[in-house]
């Protein structure tokens, strides 16, 4: 059998020492790692890339690319298909599979950032996220979807790797000079950068991104790119760089000149040139900006000047005390260096010359028509050239008499001209005192008074007065000056304007502004101390800790039989309690100081202290308002912790109680304060509910100077129900009550409305009950109409409040909607209809005979005629707006001064009311109310009109 089995081949098998492994075979780790010598070109990075590298591999290529050994060759700054397909793999396949796991390690970072910190880089990263946007937002089934929210992740992070800090746009604008073939490569690549940084388009992009994280409900820190404040603060400390170190480079001021221009139309101007000036005069080299600014566009420029102006008010001149004490107006280094500032950045610019004067003159700058301070600055600086001081003077002197914008222009800004014609009076005075008295025998200047001292208002009246009488004082001889007998408060503050025509602002160093930036966040955080004074020893409590020694009296001792024995200390009934570590023996005492209700209203730590001070904070205030100084040198402080205080304890009452804080602060000092008040609703930084309080504030405090009495809002504070289930608990009963049952100034509006329509209706239906001698009529004896009858009371608001209340309220309205460079909060749905309402419960407080009526009417009436396309889309400011009419066409009993003076904004309101009432749908309940305010405007409207139709024909017949 073995001869029959012929082999017909022989194989040998070799085994190996070690088996495979599963991880060996996988395609990642099948790499071999690549010599560093073979990657000379970018052909071969771009290899080497696509061909699923290691880590290693990696490592090395980013080391290359970011320093290597040939600079001409290996990089990735200079546009090319090359260039192009390696920024490609490293965002679309370097990113994904490397940056989870190296992204701990640093170098890899810089790395990678310094690879793509140029146009091709910016621009893949772009690319890459728009389509990781649209694949985020689509709505996919499960078995298909794809995690891009952490793709989004890493290239947000990629980015901040990239452009963190202030030297970013120096790096690319100095790499593209290093790398670029020519100038015109250079300029398309620098603009390539300009247009995706200074655009809008990345920090539009990244806030885009930032949105579909959170509906991811990403735990991943927001991105401060996608902040707009925080990537203009970025932005403006790169071209302060920028500035400083291409100086003396003058074919580099184009390309600084471009960003700058690009990056105030982000807008975010202000927080830009804020952040840009910060650096520049921290570093010292502001002076080197006048050559960039000049290469601007005309409007770039102007805006520019703007946000600089605003940023030198908010930052500098906020510090200075504008008081109108009786003595000189004393210099300031701040308001010198400040001027120096503008000095610079005017240099030989006619384009900004030329806008400062405007500026000045029509009050197209916020921050100019708020701050004495700053006017004084910018009238130093203009004065170095006395062409365009003469033009500020002569502009100022024309538009000061102007019988339209005496009439029209609100009483702040009238007021700022008027401070800075003054001011331009005397500097013209001292370098040419003959251009000066030509200009005051002008008939500019002869006409202006007349229509000055024919006008209509008080306070226009008595700035022409003042004004007048200070240039006639410096310009004619003693015989021959205006003469003006003012009394009491004008005589005063003519005096004041006088002193106006002798200040006199040297220019000084920007270094002042320096030292100045320095010392603000000193005197902010830190008081300054009190000089050493013999005072009286002042009692205070002391906490006994530890045993305490008790002198035991025999009560059968007859030498104190007088003396009353006081309780023992653990007597309180207060403390009986089982436990004795429950026992409270620390409890705070009400504040009888002002300076320990400061202290108790800032303590947020402490419970009992900080709602004890609140709940006495207006009765303490309000007793100690007339006696002393006590509560007058602290008021302002008093008003800016109560009006920023937070209820961080979430108090039953602290709406209440505040408010009530509030009133009596203001009441201390109406005038000075009601202006505090406005001011920092205007410009501070606040909630709108906190602005809302300010807004009550003034409304609550104006009727009490009237002597008006509200039901409504005698007491705030609620009372305690008699049956607590019939209440919500405190958490659910604020979510739940209503806004006209928490908001005093609601409450008030509502009831005025229901007392001035209830006549018309109880006569509307009076007239459809048939004839009157079918009707009864019920006699009263004489006392009980007496005793119904309303006794006169003294209205101490009827002298202030156009100054202080009404005025600066509307104008800085205007100011705050006419520079706003988008839709402001101020004609918003929340702040507007509470503004409308506060503005006429004004009206309604000074009474029919206050002296400036016709002032506040014109300035109320043309205010409510500019809201009327934002009432059309809101039922909120619809109503508040209908309301101030009613309140107006009430106040206003002279009917035929209305008449005469606004007739056509008469039939201009008789005319919209009738179509918004025909307009109105009835349905719900604030339908109703709306169309009930807009029928009982429409009537008024109608009385006026049949009664006057005659001489109101004949006033239209030039309209």
């Amino acid at each position: 059998m073995d001869d029959l089995l012929t082999p017909v081949s022989t194989t040998t098998v070799k085994h190996s020492k070690k088996a495979p492994t599963l991880v060996e075979d996988l395609p990642s780790n099948r790499q071999n790692r690549i010599d560093e010598g073979i990657l000379t070109s970018l052909d071969s990075i771009s290899q080497a890339l696509a061909a699923q590298p290691s880590a290693d591999t990696v490592w090395t290529i980013l080391k290359l690319l970011a320093d290597g050994p040939s600079k001409d060759t290996l990089n990735l700054v200079t546009p090319g298909s090359i260039q192009a397909q390696i920024v490609d793999i490293l965002v679309s396949r370097t990113i994904p599979d490397f940056w989870k796991l190296q992204k701990e390690q640093k170098k890899f970072k810089a790395l990678l950032a310094k690879c793509l910190r140029n146009g091709n880089g910016l621009g893949a990263l772009m690319s890459r996220l728009r389509p990781l946007i649209a694949d985020a937002r689509q709505q996919k089934p499960p078995d298909q979807t794809r995690d891009a929210a952490t793709s989004i992740e890493d290239i947000l992070d990629v980015l901040q790797e990239i452009l963190i800090g202030d030297e970013t746009s120096t790096t690319i604008l100095n790499d593209i000079q290093s790398y670029a073939s020519n100038l015109v490569q250079q300029r398309l690549m620098w603009k390539e950068y300009v247009s995706q940084v200074a655009s809008g388009k990345l920090v539009a992009l990244i806030a885009e991104a930032e949105d579909v994280l959170k509906t991811k409900n990403s735990p991943r820190k927001p991105c401060w790119l996608g902040s707009g404040n925080e990537f203009g603060s970025w932005l403006g400390r790169n071209i302060a760089l920028l500035v400083k170190t291409n100086t003396g480079a003058d074919g580099m001021i184009p390309a600084v000149s471009e960003i700058m221009g690009r990056s105030l139309n982000l807008g975010y101007t202000d927080r830009l040139v804020a952040s840009m000036a910060s650096s520049m005069i921290n570093g010292g080299y502001f002076p080197a900006l006048s050559g960039i600014l000049i290469k601007l566009k005309a409007h770039e420029q102007r805006k520019y000047l703007n946000a600089m102006l605003a940023f030198l008010a908010s930052r500098y001149l906020t510090t200075i005390v504008e008081s109108q004490d009786d003595a000189p107006l004393p210099t300031s280094p701040t308001i010198s260096g400040a001027a120096s500032l503008l000095l610079c950045l005017l240099g030989g610019n006619e384009i900004l010359k030329d806008h400062l004067v405007s500026n000045l003159t029509q009050s197209n700058t916020a921050a100019l028509d708020d701050s004495l301070s700053l006017r004084r600055s910018a009238i130093a600086a203009l004065a170095e050239d006395h062409d365009k001081l003469h033009d500020l003077l002569e502009k100022s002197i024309k538009l000061f008499g102007d019988s339209f914008y005496i009439k029209h222009t609100p009483i702040l800004q009238q007021e700022a001209l008027a401070q800075a014609l003054t001011i331009t009076c005397g500097y013209v005075h001292r370098s040419q005192p003959m251009f000066l008295t030509m200009m005051a025998k002008s008939s500019y200047h002869v006409s202006g008074m007349s229509n000055r001292i024919g006008a209509s208002s008080p306070r226009a009246r008595l700035l022409g007065m003042v004004v007048g009488t200070a240039i006639s004082r410096i310009v004619d001889k003693p015989e021959l000056q205006l003469k003006f007998n003012l009394e009491d408060n004008e005589g005063f503050e003519a005096k004041w304007y006088q002193r106006l025509t002798t200040v006199k602002d040297d220019i000084g160093n920007i270094d002042d502004l320096k030292q100045q930036q320095h010392q603000i966040p000193l005197l902010m955080r830190k008081k300054p101390r009190q000089p050493s004074i013999t005072q009286a020893p002042t009692r205070s409590i002391t906490e006994i800790q530890g045993p305490r020694v008790v002198e035991i009296l025999d009560e059968s001792s007859d030498e104190d039989e007088d003396l009353v024995s006081y309780p023992k200390l653990d007597s309180d009934p207060e403390d009986s309690d089982d436990d004795p570590t429950l026992v409270n023996r620390n409890k705070p005492t009400a504040p009888v100081y002002i300076r320990d209700l400061l202290s108790g209203l800032r303590d947020n730590e402490d419970y009992d202290r900080h709602q004890l001070a609140l709940s006495t904070a207006s009765s303490l205030i309000r007793r100690k308002a007339n006696f002393g100084s006590e509560v007058t040198d602290h008021l302002e402080g008093l008003a800016t912790v109560l009006a920023g205080l937070q209820d961080s304890f979430e108090l039953p009452e602290f709406h209440e109680q505040r408010q009530q804080a509030l009133v009596a602060v203001l009441l201390t000092k109406p005038a000075a304060m009601a202006q505090w008040f406005a001011r920092s609703f205007f410009s501070g930084d606040y909630s709108l509910m906190q602005r809302t309080a300010m807004l009550t504030t003034l409304g609550l405090a104006a009727r009490e100077l009237a002597g008006l009495k509200d039901s409504s809002t005698d007491n705030l504070i609620p009372s305690s129900p008699s049956f607590p289930s019939k209440e919500l608990p405190p958490h659910l009963h604020k979510l739940y009550a209503s806004e006209t049952n928490s908001n005093p100034v609601a409450r008030i509006t509502s009831g005025l409305t229901k007392e001035l329509l209830s006549p018309m209706a109880a006569q509307a239906a009076d007239t459809l009950t048939g004839p009157s001698i079918l009707k009864v009529r019920t006699f009263s004896s004489r006392m009980e109409v007496e005793k119904r009858r309303s006794k006169p009371i003294p209205n101490a608001l009827a002298q202030i409040v156009a100054d202080n209340f009404f005025f600066p309220l509307t104008g800085r309205w205007w100011i705050a909607t006419r520079s706003a460079s988008s839709d402001s909060i101020y004609t918003s749905q929340h702040l507007l209809p509470a503004f409308l309402q506060t503005l006429a419960l004004l009206l309604h407080a000074s009474g029919p005979n206050t002296l400036a009526l016709p002032q506040m009417t014109r300035e109320l009436w043309e205010l409510l005629l500019s809201v009327r396309g934002i009432a059309a889309q809101d039922k909120g400011v619809l109503s508040a707006l209908l309301f101030a009419f009613l309140m107006l066409l009430e106040t206003n009993e002279n009917k035929e001064r209305l008449v005469n003076e606004q007739g056509k904004e008469l039939l201009e309101t008789q005319e919209w009311v009738r179509m918004v009432f025909e307009h109105l749908g009835a349905g719900s309940d604030e339908d109703e109310k709306v169309r009930v305010l807009a029928a009982g405007v429409v009537v008024r409207c109608q009385e006026v009109v049949e009664k006057y139709q005659r001489r109101l024909a004949g006033a239209m017949m030039d309209y």
